[in-house]
């Protein structure tokens, strides 16, 4: 059960939420979405989240309606197995379904995205879906898409399984793209195109 309240200085959300509730304390982040959210309120198996007038402005939380169903995912631990890549919960854009097709026994979504996502994604890379961590199958550059593919599992577990051409849906390039990607221009800015131990250090690697 989803329940939203958006007003133009207090928005929230409150999700229902038995499964990943036990040991959910205040002030906990969990990612509805992919999009990570603090835990400001706690009933009987339901959590609060406020939303930030930017992160409605950047994510398509301002779209949900009330009942509608939306991905959990806790907090990393340390001691967690990484079954997919790293997922900060901070969403670089939305994205549109233009495609949803059968193979075999998985779903192919075609997903038009901005450039500011598509210039970190690669073919065979991750790219987080709603919060989901994915194996980019194909890019189309000239349409600005790329695909993922599900399985049946991830199609049960998640909304994607509900999801159709049309739907908006949060994404979140590689962390670790991003970052090698800003440290390349970094470098490039720089006299030279070599990388000195003065500038690693700068950069704090030592």
């Amino acid at each position: 059960m989803l329940s939203v309240q958006f007003h133009e200085r207090d928005s929230f959300l409150e999700i229902k939420a038995p499964r990943i509730f036990p040991g959910l304390e205040m002030g906990d982040s969990i990612a509805v979405n992919g999009v990570c959210l603090t835990a400001s309120g706690l009933a009987k198996d339901s959590f609060r989240a406020d939303v930030m007038p930017e992160t409605m402005r950047q994510t398509n939380l301002h779209m949900l309606t009330p009942g509608e169903r939306v991905n959990l995912e806790r907090a990393l631990t340390p001691s967690s197995r990484i079954g997919g890549h790293f997922v900060s919960g901070h969403v670089d854009g939305v994205g549109k379904i233009t495609r949803k097709k059968l193979e075999g026994n998985a779903i192919v979504f075609t997903v038009k995205a901005p450039q500011s996502v598509l210039r970190y994604t690669v073919e065979r890379g991750s790219i987080a879906v709603d919060g989901i961590s994915l194996t980019v199958i194909e890019i189309e550059k000239v349409k600005q898409e790329f695909s993922v593919s599900i399985i049946p599992h991830t199609a049960s577990l998640t909304t994607l399984g509900f999801k159709r051409v049309g739907d908006i849906v949060n994404l979140e390039s590689d962390m670790l793209a991003k970052y090698v990607a800003n440290f390349l221009a970094e470098r490039d800015k720089g006299p030279g195109s070599n990388i000195t131990e003065e500038y690693l250090k700068e950069k704090g690697f030592f």
